[in-house]
């Protein structure tokens, strides 16, 4: 490309930044402006808080823009030139400078070819470095009569294979830092596609390693929180597999310009909970099955109320109460649909109803028996009179006073007020219909046999036993979605705190119609002025909706979604009312006990959900050579598996071999060797979850600073991760420690073929013993 052409383009980038710098320095003096503004009284003190907040949002948003602005230029037909780039950008005049790339007229940036009908001319990719433009490519689409345009070079011919087909390969041979970088600039036209599609139901985007499953699903996620303000009202949930790849993602929305987005794996989801017991595959596939929900719901509706009469001690006094009675109060707080804890008020009212009338009844009882002794006490008096007794009747002493204790109508609320706080009738109501928590219910129903073999009778004893256990040592991955479950059923009762709300709302309201009389008015109602008073929670919508159980997302996307249980399906879709999803993965890489391992599967269990699948068909990450060793390996479970087409043909071909010796010594020397083959790149080693720790020790010793664990940090100089933490990585070199131990593990196949895919520059496989018959390929 010819420096002239670079010249050019610097010129107008430039440009840009000038304009950018504008806006910045407007937006700074704004904000210094606002905060020196006094804050006369609470509304013009709430006015300010929301202008700072939309200059700080403002300034955020341009401080983008030193992260390549603009990366790609269209030349139409007619003469005209447009500019794509990460955010939109005007002119003091109102005129389009940049268009933002997700904006319907960029969407020929992504999509226009020879062949397509798009009056697009030339298409630009400008590779940039901060503010200087380092790289220019271009693409003519439309051959002029001269042969091309002036300064112009294509470089992929007429059409190209691939939409910016260099700037693509410049990127996919680009060594790794440890965090995943967009790929704005380089989108293909079958992912484009994928990220403009409507936002209904649920899209099922298929796509084997390297095809872009996750990119693709965080630039959709930028582009329905762009294009949909009712999915950004409510924000979007980005479920990932591990913490591992959540840290790997973590720059990318940002760098889109998004932060109404939460991001969490599946253990993570419940708020307050963090899954970090292990458990056995057992027991894990019994919390796997669909049948638990109903198990759970047994398990709450077992705590409420009782088929057996019962009694309870008031004031002396034994008041017995029915089983008819307990049936038909726990039968109309079911009848209210609301859950446990919420109900618990309509059955201890309706209680209490009851005995309140029990205790009225008595006290009449007494007081009538008062009134007939106290007639007797009367006819004896009429006796002792007309025999001119001169002394009364001790009994009807005093007899002049008036009666006391009535037990008339108006007593009542004292005397259920009484009973709400009786020791003894707040023990029966406990005992009743307790107020309960996920984890109290759950770790009964492990701990107690009887109680499990009541709710859940159709599992065998071998299942009920894999689910003993005592109370106490924290929750597994598979206890979360009970407990959310738990959580559904049980609810929390807010009537406390729903009762403060009310009473701040009125003295609000008391205090605004003062404000507004001793002001002549305000221009608003006591009503608006009140709600400005209200303290309102100010936290970040994505801090607020991963703090809330019960928080509905506008769109929901998961990542490596075939590894989702019935149990956790049931969680993600209750957190999004609206079953507007996003979900990516592959089957061919299904580790999980009883994750999905056809698509179909997950329509039949959902047979409401509006489901529409997709494929992504080119693998960009993984070289050839690489990608047809892994296809080979599984082949040996899936004879039918296809080789899918790769962006890059030819790579370093991928090594397998024995120990020669010990294995120890062998490894250390083989990850000494591939790390320095990837040089500056990324570089991983793969290893059992038996061995992890062992051979994370081996690691660190021949390239200290290695890490390893929970909390990996991909920026180390080698990671070691099992297969499971590798699930959605790439690496520019991989290592494949002992493989004949992970081919002997729970997940197989699928977790070497995970394994193998990983690496975009070099693949190696160090045997501890044999090389397994199934890599003999």
């Amino acid at each position: 490309m010819s420096t002239e052409v670079i010249k050019h383009e610097q010129q107008h980038l430039d440009r840009l930044y000038q304009r950018v710098d504008e806006l910045r320095g407007e937006a700074s003096h704004q904000l210094a402006e606002t905060l020196r503004a006094p804050g006369t009284d609470s509304t013009a003190l709430l006015d300010r808080d929301a202008r700072i907040s939309q200059l700080e949002q403002r300034t955020s948003e341009l401080a983008r823009a030193e992260q390549g602005l603009c990366f790609g230029r269209l030349d139409r037909t007619d003469g005209s030139t447009s500019y794509i780039g990460r955010m939109g950008l005007r002119s003091a005049d109102l005129d389009s400078l940049v268009i933002d790339w997700r904006a319907p007229a960029a969407a020929d940036f992504y999509t226009a070819t020879a062949a397509s009908g798009s009056d697009v001319r030339l298409r630009r990719h400008l590779l940039t470095r901060g503010r200087s433009v380092v790289g220019v490519n271009d693409e003519l689409l439309e051959i002029d009569s001269d042969g091309g345009a002036p300064g112009a070079q294509s470089s992929s011919g007429a059409s190209g294979e691939f939409v910016g087909e260099a700037a693509l390969m410049h990127a996919l041979t680009s060594e790794r830092t440890g965090r995943m970088a967009d790929i704005v600039a380089t989108l293909q036209s079958e992912q484009d596609a994928i990220i403009r599609s409507g936002p209904d139901g649920m899209l099922v985007v298929q796509g084997g390693p390297g095809t872009g499953k996750t990119a693709v699903a965080l630039h959709r996620t930028a582009y329905l929180l762009y294009s949909h303000p009712t999915i950004a009202d409510r924000g979007v949930l980005v479920l990932g597999p591990s913490p591992a790849f959540l840290d790997y993602i973590e720059a990318v929305l940002p760098s889109l310009g998004e932060t109404q987005a939460v991001t969490a794996t599946l253990e993570t989801l419940l708020p307050g909970v963090v899954a970090t017991r292990t458990e056995t595959a057992a027991a894990a596939a019994v919390k796997a099955l669909p049948l638990m929900a109903e198990v759970v719901t047994r398990a709450v509706r077992r705590q409420e109320g009782s088929e057996n009469a019962t009694a309870v001690t008031y004031q002396g006094d034994v008041y017995r109460i029915g089983a008819d009675l307990l049936s038909r109060c726990t039968e109309r707080a079911r009848l209210t649909g609301l859950p446990h804890n919420e109900a618990r008020a309509t059955f201890t009212g309706e209680l209490l109803d009851h005995l309140t009338e029990r205790v009225l009844a008595g006290d009449q009882q007494l007081y009538d028996d008062a009134d007939r002794g106290f007639e007797a006490e009367l006819a004896t008096l009429d006796a002792a009179l007309a025999k001119g007794t001169d002394r009364l009747p001790a009994a009807v002493e005093g007899a002049g006073t008036e009666v006391t204790g009535l037990a008339a109508g108006h007593e009542a609320p004292r005397i259920r007020q009484e009973l709400s706080v009786d020791p003894a009738v707040q023990t029966l109501l406990a005992e009743l219909w307790p107020e309960l928590t996920p984890a109290a219910l759950l770790e009964e129903l492990y701990a107690d046999p009887a109680v499990l073999a009541e709710v859940a009778p159709e599992l065998d004893p071998g299942q009920r036993e894999a689910l003993r256990r005592p109370a106490g040592g924290g929750w597994s991955s598979g206890d979360v979605p009970l407990l959310d479950e738990a959580a559904e059923l049980l609810g929390e009762d807010d009537s406390a705190a729903e009762s403060r709300r009310r009473a701040q709302h009125e003295a609000g309201l008391a205090y605004a119609q003062q404000v507004i009389a001793a002001s002549g008015g305000l221009g608003v109602s006591a009503a608006e002025l009140a709600d400005r008073f209200t303290e309102s929670d100010t936290r970040p919508l994505a801090e607020r909706a991963a703090a809330d159980r019960t928080w509905a997302y506008g769109h929901v996307i998961v990542d490596e979604a075939q590894e989702l249980t019935a149990m956790q399906w049931r969680m993600v879709l209750r957190r999004v009312p609206t079953r507007s999803l996003t979900v990516v993965g592959d089957v061919h890489q299904t580790a999980a006990v009883a994750g999905t391992t056809a698509w179909d599967e997950l329509a039949d269990a959902n047979p409401s959900l509006a489901i529409r699948q997709v494929e992504l068909s080119i693998n960009y990450r993984t070289p050839e050579p690489m990608m047809a060793a892994a296809v080979d390996l599984l082949r040996t479970v899936e004879p039918d598996a296809l080789l899918p087409e790769c962006a890059r043909t030819a790579g370093a071909p991928p090594w397998v071999r024995p120990s020669q010796g010990e294995f120890a010594e062998d490894l250390a020397r083989a990850v000494v060797d591939e790390q320095h083959q990837v040089a500056d790149g990324t570089f991983a080693v793969v290893a059992p979850h038996e061995r992890l720790v062992e051979i994370a020790m081996i690691v660190e010793a021949a390239l200290p600073g290695a890490s390893f664990g929970a909390d990996v940090d991909l920026r180390a100089p080698c990671v070691v991760l099992t297969p499971e933490q590798a699930k959605g990585l790439e690496f520019d070199g991989v290592l494949v420690a002992d493989p004949a131990t992970i081919l002997d593990g729970r997940r197989g196949v699928n977790g070497l073929y995970v394994a193998m895919t990983r690496a975009t520059q070099r693949l190696g496989l160090l045997c501890d013993g044999p090389v397994p018959p199934a890599l003999g390929g």
